[in-house]
């Protein structure tokens, strides 16, 4: 018959108390997390991306409605005269979950956003003006992002629930 030596179970134990620490964690509050900081680089890129409309001095007309569109400044910054910048709005972003997904939705208030993203006919009707597909683009930069950047933050949060502390 074949000897099995002596066995340690403190290990086992410090496994199992480490992985109910984990089961306890508030994973719905690490989601919602995690989607608002996906949400905060992606406005992070599209404001970058945005064209900036440039008027003769005479116009009285000022550029950069559409940038500033994608922060508009919230209720509680309104009040308080906050500066509002990517990161700030994204934490005041409203995540929904739906199934088993987390949503943000991002979207920019000025009325004639869709068509310097998508393009839109000329004034004489004759011509076409190309879009400039600033969130298309950013949104797709960030796909390609989003797997190591949510690898990164879910390998901090399971480095905290197995600290030996």
């Amino acid at each position: 018959m074949a000897k099995w030596g002596k066995v340690d179970f403190r290990q086992l134990q410090n496994l199992q108390k480490k992985l109910d620490k984990l089961q306890r964690a508030d994973i719905g509050k690490f989601s919602e997390e995690c989607a608002k900081e996906l949400a905060a680089r992606l406005l992070a890129k599209v404001i970058k991306r945005t064209t900036v409309g440039q008027y003769p001095t005479s116009s009285g007309k000022k550029g950069g409605t559409l940038r500033r569109g994608w922060t508009a400044k919230t209720h509680e910054e309104a009040e308080s005269g906050g500066k509002s910048n990517a990161k700030a709005y994204a934490e005041s972003l409203v995540v929904t979950k739906v199934g088993s997904v987390y949503q943000v939705e991002i979207i920019n208030p000025v009325n004639y956003a869709s068509y310097v993203e998508y393009g839109h006919r000329t004034a004489n009707h004759k011509g076409w003006v190309s879009g400039k597909f600033m969130l298309t683009i950013s949104e797709e930069e960030l796909n390609a992002q989003a797997p190591k950047l949510l690898e990164k933050k879910l390998m901090k949060y399971l480095g905290e629930a197995f600290n030996d502390k």
